[in-house]
C-alpha cells in the first residue's frame, strides 16, 4: 500500500463516525422519487461548508457540487443516488424509518453518505487536485424514467470526461470490491397484458372463452422463450409477476391482467425476447378466440463498464485492499441501474462495494424488507471515490 492510499485510509477513517451519523439520519428520514427534498438539503448544506460551488434543483431536486481547479482540462464525475423504496423496513435496527410505507433497503442513504465524506476529504486536497471534480447527488433511481435523465438533461455531464458510480453489494463482505467487465447492469423492461375472453357461468365453460386458461397457457409458454429461443451463453430473464382475474369462485371472468419483466444485457437479445413475446401471446389468444392489449416499456439501458475506467478502478481497488479481495471480472447482473444513462453517455464505470458481514447476520440483499450494511464499508467506498480523483 503507498503512502498516499495509507493517508487516503486514514483520512476516511477520521471522517468516518460524522459519516455514520448522516448516513443514519438519511435512513430514518427516507424519501421517494423526485421528493427528496430533505435529503438534497442535508447534501447541499454539507457540501456548501466544505467549500463547493453547489447547484440544487438539477434535474427537479437533484444537487450538484463542483471542485474547479486552476489550469485543470478534465473534469471527473462521481455520482451518489438518494431515494429510498416505497417499502416497509423489517428489521430493527436503532436508526430503523420512522416513515411508514418508505425505507433505505437499497443503500442509497450509504451512497450519499459516503460521497459527502468523499467530498470533505477531496475539498482540502484541492491544490493538489489535476482535475476538475463534480460530486452529482440524484433522485429517483429507483423509478422509471428515472433522476439520471432529467439530470443530464439539466446539463450534469456538461465538460465531465468520465464518471463513477458506486453500489452497496451484500453479497461480497465489507473490504472487498467487484466490477463487471462490459456490460454490468442489464436493461429492466415491463410490460402489462389484458387478455380478454368472454365470461359466464364456470358450470358451463363450454359457453364461455375462458381467459384464465388462455393467461396460464400463455405464462408457461413464456418460459420457453429464453431456454429455446436465446443463445445459451447469452443473458435473459423473462418473469411474469401479477396474475389478476376473476371475482367469484362460480364465475369465468371477461378479462386477465398479468405484468412482469424482461431483463437483456444487449440490445438484440431484447429484441428478440421482445418480438417473441409478442408472438406467442397473439398466437395463443388466436387460438383460443381471445384478443388482448399489451403494453411494453422499455427500461433503463443497460450500464456498460468502459475499459480505461476499468483499469483505472482495478489499479486503486488493489491499494486499499488486497487484490485477492478484488473480484474481477464479476458476472453481470441482471438488476436495473439509471446509472445505464451516463454510461452511455461518456465512459464510465460502476462499482460494487462490499457491504455484507456473515458473522453479524448483514446477509439480506437489496430490496429485501431486512437489508442492512455493515457501516465499515463507508471507509472502502469513501477511500475508491477519493482515489479515482487524487490519481
Amino acid at each position: 500500500m503507498s503512502k498516499l492510499t495509507t493517508q487516503i485510509l486514514k483520512d476516511c477513517r477520521s471522517h468516518f463516525d460524522e459519516i455514520v451519523s448522516i448516513r443514519r439520519d438519511i435512513h430514518m428520514y427516507p424519501e421517494t422519487g423526485f421528493d427528496v427534498h430533505r435529503t438534497a438539503g442535508i447534501v447541499a448544506k454539507q457540501l456548501e461548508d466544505s467549500g463547493l460551488k453547489v447547484r440544487v434543483g438539477v434535474g427537479q431536486t437533484g444537487v450538484v457540487g463542483d471542485i474547479n481547479v486552476v489550469g485543470a482540462t478534465k473534469r471527473i464525475a462521481l455520482r451518489a443516488d438518494m431515494d429510498a423504496l416505497p417499502m416497509q423496513e423489517l428489521g430493527t435496527p436503532d436508526y430503523k424509518s420512522r416513515i411508514k410505507g418508505k425505507a433505505h433497503m437499497c443503500g442509497h442513504d450509504a451512497h450519499t453518505a459516503m460521497l459527502i465524506g468523499a467530498a470533505k476529504i477531496i475539498s482540502k486536497l484541492k491544490n493538489e487536485l489535476k482535475t476538475n471534480v463534480r460530486f452529482i447527488f440524484q433522485p429517483s433511481e429507483e423509478q422509471f424514467p428515472g433522476g439520471a435523465a432529467a439530470m443530464i438533461q439539466d446539463g450534469v455531464l456538461d465538460s465531465v470526461d468520465q464518471i463513477y458510480g458506486l453500489h452497496v453489494w451484500p453479497l461480497l463482505e465489507t473490504s472487498q470490491f467487484a466490477i463487471c467487465p462490459g456490460p454490468a447492469f442489464g436493461q429492466p423492461d415491463v410490460f402489462e397484458i389484458n387478455i380478454k375472453g368472454k365470461g359466464g357461468h364456470a358450470a358451463f365453460p363450454h359457453l364461455t372463452t375462458d381467459p384464465i386458461s388462455v393467461s396460464s397457457q400463455f405464462v408457461s409458454m413464456l418460459q420457453s422463450i429464453v431456454s429455446r429461443n436465446i443463445d445459451g451463453l447469452e443473458s435473459a430473464v423473462v418473469s411474469v409477476t401479477q396474475f389478476h382475474g376473476g371475482t367469484a369462485n362460480n364465475v369465468i371472468p371477461e378479462a386477465v391482467k398479468l405484468s412482469g419483466t424482461v431483463r437483456t444485457l444487449k440490445k438484440e437479445v431484447q429484441v428478440k425476447v421482445r418480438h417473441r413475446l409478442e408472438e406467442l401471446l397473439a398466437g395463443v389468444t388466436n387460438a383460443h378466440g381471445a384478443t388482448y392489449d399489451l403494453s411494453y416499456q422499455e427500461g433503463y439501458p443497460v450500464t456498460y463498464n468502459h475499459q480505461p475506467c476499468i483499469t483505472k478502478v482495478l489499479s486503486i481497488a488493489e491499494e486499499i485492499v488486497d487484490s485477492d479481495k478484488v473480484l474481477y471480472p464479476y458476472p453481470p447482473i441482471l438488476g436495473g441501474e439509471d446509472f445505464g444513462y451516463y454510461s452511455q453517455k461518456v465512459p464510465a464505470c460502476f462499482i460494487l462495494v462490499g457491504a455484507g458481514n456473515q458473522d453479524r447476520g448483514i446477509v439480506n440483499m437489496c430490496h429485501d424488507p431486512r437489508f442492512d450494511i455493515d457501516e465499515e464499508c463507508l471507509i472502502y467506498g469513501m477511500a475508491m471515490h477519493v482515489g479515482l480523483v487524487i490519481n
